[in-house]
């Protein structure tokens, strides 16, 4: 969002910060699922059922000195707008959200069938690496290597911003953000597979998917579930392109 000049005022910040800190914590509701934006205000906030993925680049610093600028731009500009494409591509997604050259994305997963849809979005942002190799291989640009971590939990839907300022976002904070950023983290690193999962989201999956995957022992977060899975409609178009 574009800034607004105003000028800052230490003692009006304090009691900001004082007016914040006094709420109660009543105002925090905890649903099944996430609500509309609308409902939030800078005074409540609401503790919900949801699954998040993250998609991170690999040794994105090895692609700021390997090409100049406009090829760059161009690079993100295609990955950015397609892995945006795939996040938005479910009924159920509450936010897609891009972060430097991370695209991630929060829905809500009331049900076993949602979470299925979310692990299905995965695995068409991993073929669409194929699709976007491809394209880049055509104009004499590397294939790019990404990470994928998916999570379901609950998570803390929250406003956030200067009120008054117009300048503020919705934030989702807890354990399933933080478990799926870990995910993507890890995710595509060497010989990793580039599709981490939590075990919340395995357990719930139908057993041929859970067949597509192999536990694994990460450090700090117990067994995860990873593989090389991808959307076959999709995959046959691209291994249909010349």
């Amino acid at each position: 969002m574009d800034g607004n000049y105003k000028p800052y005022s230490h003692v009006t910040s304090s009691d900001r910060i004082k007016s914040i800190l006094d709420q109660p914590a009543g105002s925090f509701e905890e649903t099944d699922s996430l609500p509309d934006r609308d409902k939030l205000t800078f005074t409540n906030g609401f503790y919900s059922t949801c699954s998040a993925i993250f998609i991170d680049v690999r040794d994105s610093s090895g692609l700021t000195a390997k090409y100049k600028r406009p090829t760059l731009a161009k690079i993100y500009r295609a990955f950015i707008s397609e892995m945006v494409a795939v996040l938005n591509s479910i009924p159920n997604v509450r936010e897609v959200s891009i972060v430097g050259d991370c695209v991630w994305a929060v829905y809500n997963t009331p049900f076993v069938s949602d979470i299925t849809q979310v692990f299905d979005v995965a695995c068409r942002a991993n073929t669409l690496l194929r699709l976007l190799n491809h394209h880049y291989a055509k104009k004499n640009i590397g294939a790019l290597q990404i990470g994928i971590g998916v999570d379901d939990g609950r998570a803390l839907m929250i406003k956030a911003g200067f009120s008054g300022s117009g300048i503020n976002d919705v934030v989702y904070m807890g354990d399933v953000v933080n478990s799926a950023a870990h995910l993507a983290h890890e995710a595509g690193r060497g010989r990793n597979p580039p599709i981490y999962v939590g075990g919340v989201v395995y357990v719930n999956l139908p057993a041929d998917d859970q067949k597509l995957l192999s536990s694994k022992h990460l450090s700090g977060h117990g067994t995860v579930y990873v593989g090389e899975v991808v959307s076959a409609d999709m995959n046959d178009y691209v291994d249909s392109l010349t």
